[in-house]
């Protein structure tokens, strides 16, 4: 991650879907750690953070995440899930994020010189071309060493920088006690049946295996 410290630049980050590919290779970032890898190395206008809330549930195992975030530097952009049960009577939970994280980018552009998205998301091709005709430069993070890849090709290709995720993971990788959980190794982990949300007042925050899932159906 390299920019001019004269750059203005705007984090964009697709929730979900940084959630889904730090998992796949095996660890969960540091939300302080990576807004700290901004804050120090350019000039950081804003960094948004995008997901869907299960309003209607008691307890919104994403919530405690989305509330550190909220009071650590993260601008906070989120709104409802939608249930729907789906052919074979599935019930899923759908929360899309793509027009906020859309309408934001383009109303951001006159004002950034650069712009980093955290997604590999291909429908986003269009929108980093539309972007980049405003004279901002795009640098795009997901990662192609994992089976399959995480991000479109053509997304890739659109970008003015891509830069792997893998390659930042001593950088923002969030670390745990020796006896957590998420310590163990991923397969283990995995099937741990404890991974509750939880938060205290250390600034200590963990989100939710199940949630996400369920969202990136």
């Amino acid at each position: 991650m390299k920019f001019n410290p004269q750059e203005r630049v705007g984090v964009f980050i697709d929730g979900a879907n940084l959630y889904a590919t730090a998992r796949t290779l095996g660890f969960d970032v540091d939300y302080k750690r990576l807004l700290e890898l901004f804050a120090t190395n350019c000039y950081l206008v804003r960094a948004f953070y995008y997901t869907a809330l299960v309003e209607d549930q008691e307890y919104s195992p994403i919530r405690p995440l989305v509330d550190w975030l909220d009071y650590n530097g993260y601008t906070m952009v989120t709104k409802p899930t939608k249930e729907f049960t789906d052919a074979s009577g599935r019930r899923k939970i759908k929360g899309n994020m793509d027009i906020e994280l859309a309408i934001d980018m383009l109303e951001m552009a006159e004002r950034l010189d650069h712009i980093v998205l955290f997604s590999g998301d291909g429908d986003f091709r269009r929108l980093v071309e539309a972007v980049q005709r405003r004279g901002v430069r795009v640098t795009l993070v997901s990662t192609v060493k994992s089976q399959p890849s995480m991000v479109a090709d053509e997304l890739r290709r659109q970008a003015d920088r891509f830069v792997d995720l893998a390659d930042l993971r001593s950088k923002v990788e969030r670390a745990f006690p020796a006896d957590h959980p998420r310590s163990r190794d991923r397969a283990d982990y995995a099937d741990d049946a404890e991974d509750d949300a939880d938060y205290d007042d250390d600034d200590d925050y963990e989100d939710d295996d199940e949630y996400y899932e369920s969202e990136t159906a």
